[in-house]
């Protein structure tokens, strides 16, 4: 009777570690997706990837949510970058049931359209993601740079 007991257990825990690497999984997926995007220098479609009440900070700023930051500052911004690089790209992910924090540091360059300027920075980003009807969303996302 231990020993089915024992196997029980076991079979429990590895199949909620198997879930929490997948919802890790997943919401590293939702940053990539929106990282790739930028790299890309088309967030169209990336509205997707947050939820409605969306909030994003910025450097110290509040930019409201995701469709005003991205009509008012990441759109026309993304507009006057000719390239836009991440490099040494890390995160880290914790998971509490329905939500996901995350922190993720990097470097990025940025080659400017008008003159070709390289602009080199080191960034951070943490986020809150909410699971809502089994997709991971973006909530908040504050980012911030420095040389």
């Amino acid at each position: 009777m231990k020993k089915i007991a024992l196997i029980i257990c076991i079979n429990i825990l590895a199949t909620a570690a198997f879930a929490q690497n997948k919802d890790i999984d997943a919401v590293k997926a939702v940053l990539k997706e929106y990282n790739n995007a930028i790299e890309k220098l088309d967030v169209a479609g990336t509205e997707k990837l947050f939820t409605s009440d969306s909030k994003i900070y910025e450097s110290g700023g509040s930019e409201g949510n995701y469709a005003h930051y991205l009509e008012h500052h990441l759109s026309p911004e993304l507009k006057s970058f000719k390239v836009f690089k991440f490099n040494e790209y890390k995160i880290d992910v914790q998971l509490n049931s329905n939500y996901a924090f995350t922190t993720e540091t990097y470097n990025y360059v940025i080659i400017l359209a008008k003159d070709n300027a390289e602009v080199k920075r080191k960034g951070v980003a943490t986020s809150v993601l909410k699971k809502e009807n089994g997709t991971w969303k973006i909530m908040i996302n504050h980012n911030s740079s420095r040389k």
